[in-house]
């Protein structure tokens, strides 16, 4: 609250610690640690991962009614080959397979 109503300023490391920011690099590490962070989000379903975004975006859009569109991308997941791959994958102790 402070900040937002003191306008301060915070070092990159202090908005890593407040968890307004998931990395700080350097500028020459910015292309490999973004390709990183890429790669680990390919690795899972574009189902959810579509269905993410979508909660996400209107959640900012509407708050009031993200909720409900976050519980409507859910309950689409459910049906998907890409559910039943991940289940099993955790039921079984494995990396889904997507």
């Amino acid at each position: 609250m402070e900040m937002i109503m003191t306008a301060g300023m915070i070092s990159a490391q202090e908005a890593k610690a407040c968890a307004l920011v998931n990395e700080v690099t350097t500028q020459e590490e910015l292309l490999p640690t973004t390709q990183k962070i890429a790669n680990k989000i390919l690795k899972n379903s574009s189902i959810a991962i579509s269905a993410a975004i979508r909660a996400v975006n209107a959640g900012f859009e509407d708050g009031t009614n993200g909720f409900n569109i976050e519980i409507e991308e859910f309950g689409a997941c459910f049906g998907t080959a890409d559910f039943k791959e991940g289940t099993s994958a955790f039921l079984a102790k494995r990396r889904p397979s997507f």
